[in-house]
């Protein structure tokens, strides 16, 4: 038996960083990047290393040049706590599981650590082969938050649930973590809305500039956990322009939406202290009259434009520092 499974980049189209701080949100899966695995039957239990898992290199400045891409860590850690957390939520709510052992291997073409939710991808598509592996029925609603808690809980990475609740749905989608949802029922409100809404949108990123999630949330966590007012206040805000977004698209009124993205931007930039060069990218596209914000967590970029002429001055400026954009294809 052969399992295969993909799951998406995604980006964020507004309202985050407010998904790990019961906000709201709107992303899209891409099918430009995807994490790809395959389990298949084995005699042992075998997670086989891809080349992001490289331990041998030709020398120390080839070395320093995968980790500034790849970072410290491939997707073996991921793919090995994604097991423990499946096994863990099976035997806790009595999914009886075959004794047959499996191989499992990934390949991964999202740029790492550049917010396009790489790690979140690879969780997701190594659920889906152990759901089918198993027969294990996990409610989709459900999966989102068993993603999670691989990278929250398993590894210690802080990080929200707009991510996997993305990649498990695909598409367009407006999420609610109403913090009643959340405390009460165990997931928030996840509202699928028609792509075709949307206005022309680009993708920009820059692998020199990565920072992982994990460094990127600790500081802003721990200052919103002591009620510190002007984080507080700030998540508030990313959520009301998710959900003036979302009525946007609904209304049919998608050529609209881009200035609640650079509110998104400016509102970030006024309680984080942004890298300047992940600032130059938002800059840049601002200077030909494009609406941007970051995707993620730093190194990409999420922008609208009006037409293929003020793309191609988009193309101009980013090339001049290397930057890489694309128009994004939605995963459906």
């Amino acid at each position: 038996m052969i399992c295969e499974a993909t799951a998406y980049a995604r980006a964020g189209l507004v309202g985050n960083p407010s998904d790990g701080y019961f906000g709201k949100t709107i992303s899209f899966a891409m099918r430009d990047f995807s994490a790809k695995v395959t389990l298949y039957e084995s005699p042992e239990l075998e997670i086989v290393p891809s080349f992001q898992d490289r331990f041998k290199y030709a020398s120390m400045r080839e070395m320093r040049e995968d980790v500034k891409v790849q970072g410290y860590y491939g997707g073996i850690r991921l793919m090995k706590a994604t097991v423990c957390k499946f096994l863990d939520y099976c035997e806790k709510n009595r999914i009886r599981l075959h004794d047959r052992n499996f191989s499992i291997r990934y390949r991964s073409t999202i740029p790492q650590r550049v917010g396009l939710a790489g790690s979140s991808a690879l969780v997701t598509a190594t659920l889906r082969c152990l759901m089918e592996f198993y027969e294990a029925d996990i409610p989709k609603e459900i999966q989102p938050n068993l993603t999670l808690s691989v990278e929250r809980d398993e590894l210690g990475i802080a990080a929200g649930l707009q991510d996997r609740v993305i990649q498990v749905y695909e598409g367009l989608v407006f999420m609610n973590f109403d913090r009643e949802l959340l405390e009460g029922r165990g997931y928030g409100e996840y509202e699928e809305l028609d792509p075709a809404s949307l206005p022309n949108l680009f993708i920009a990123y820059r692998t020199d500039l990565a920072e992982g999630s994990e460094v990127f949330h600790n500081n802003i966590r721990d200052r919103w956990l002591a009620g510190d007012p002007a984080v507080v206040e700030a998540m508030h805000d990313f959520a009301s322009y998710a959900q003036a977004v979302r009525d946007l698209l609904v209304a049919g009124r998608g050529n609209e939406i881009g200035p609640w993205m650079d509110r998104n931007f400016d509102r970030r930039r006024s309680i984080f202290q942004l890298d300047p060069k992940n600032v130059d990218m938002v800059m840049r596209a601002r200077s030909v009259g494009a609406s941007c914000k970051f995707a993620g967590s730093g190194g990409a970029v999420v922008g609208c434009y009006e037409d293929d002429a003020m793309y191609k001055k988009l193309e101009e400026v980013y090339a001049e520092t290397g930057t890489v954009i694309f128009k994004p294809e939605i995963a459906l």
